[in-house]
């Protein structure tokens, strides 16, 4: 009988750490997965970064992204190239000093605003390609026409 009082104090406890029950479903919707954990901090895109140590290892931080990036409504498309480089590093166990205790060292290759990952759309980088092409297509001739 204590086990499912338990699992009941842990269920309002999600409950309540999502912003009840409708706060609970969106969560679900948006990225199937239902956590709570201690803050350990915000980015400047106002993605929060969250830890819970009684999760196993590769599963006890994460995080839960803004619902607007760089004047885009990110609600429904979420993408793993939203969190910063600083993060990043954090967010894989890379580190274990966040970076709002630790912050990173200034680096050049490191961007000032986020880019969103354009592979796929037209937007996308395609290398120019500096060797001949091995095959040549093939062109049919052409006949005379009367």
């Amino acid at each position: 009988m204590a086990e499912y009082v338990q699992v009941m104090k842990r269920a309002f406890k999600h409950l309540g750490g999502h912003g009840g029950v409708r706060g609970a479903i969106l969560q679900l919707l948006r990225v199937n997965d239902l956590k709570t954990g201690t803050l350990v901090g915000v980015d400047k895109y106002g993605n929060k970064y969250y830890e819970d140590k009684r999760n196993f290892f590769g599963r006890h931080r994460w995080v839960i992204y803004t619902n607007e990036m760089n004047g885009k409504n990110t609600f429904w498309e979420v993408d793993g190239s939203m969190v910063p480089p600083e993060w990043h590093r954090w967010l894989h166990s890379m580190t274990d000093d966040p970076p709002t205790t630790h912050p990173p060292v200034a680096r050049k290759f490191i961007w000032e605003n986020h880019k969103f990952n354009l592979s796929g759309t037209p937007g996308q980088y395609v290398p120019y390609s500096t060797t001949r092409k091995k095959i040549q297509e093939w062109i049919p001739p052409t006949t005379a026409s009367k």
